[in-house]
């Protein structure tokens, strides 16, 4: 039995979800998220916890950017594209139970309370301008299990954790 309520974008992810873990849901249905889920998500955070546990794609992380903005203290969970994948779609629903148990390990929650690396610091650790930049932030994502992310975002998610350039230079 898993204590928080879990976000979720619709049905599916809640029937994939509960297909294998003792989960309660409370879904989106998507981008247009009304106040009265945002209410109701803030009251469960404040009472139960609650997990964001939204697809790997534009509107999930739409989604999940609009949340973590409005509520503190949320918990994420993320999994990557490719454990999410069928040939046309993208999402909770799709991935297994081996990746959606591991993101459910895996929880990030994100601070506001000071930066942790600086521009500068992510520059020198090559994860920005570099020719293996790419491969470099790939590296550290999954380390962190902070889901697939550009440089700008994975800057943000790093300091949102507050992990500094040290804990960095060792996965690398």
């Amino acid at each position: 039995m898993i204590k928080e309520l879990i976000v979720v974008e619709g049905k599916n992810d809640t029937r994939r979800l509960q297909s294998f873990f003792a989960v309660e849901t409370i879904e989106t249905h998507g981008l247009g998220l009304k106040k009265e889920t945002i209410e109701l998500i803030r009251n469960a955070n404040d009472k139960r916890g609650v997990i964001l546990f939204l697809d790997p794609d534009t509107p999930g992380e739409k989604i999940r950017k609009r949340l973590n903005e409005e509520i503190p203290g949320l918990k994420n969970a993320f999994i990557l594209k490719e454990d999410g994948r069928t040939k046309k779609k993208v999402g909770i629903e799709h991935a297994s139970k081996e990746v959606l148990e591991e993101a459910l390990n895996n929880l990030v929650t994100y601070t506001d309370s000071r930066q942790s690396l600086s521009l500068e610091e992510f520059y020198e650790l090559g994860l920005g301008g570099a020719e293996d930049s790419s491969s470099r932030r790939e590296k550290v994502y999954r380390h962190f299990h902070l889901g697939k992310c550009n440089g700008k975002t994975l800057f943000k998610r790093l300091n949102m954790l507050g992990i500094e350039k040290a804990e960095i230079e060792k996965i690398l």
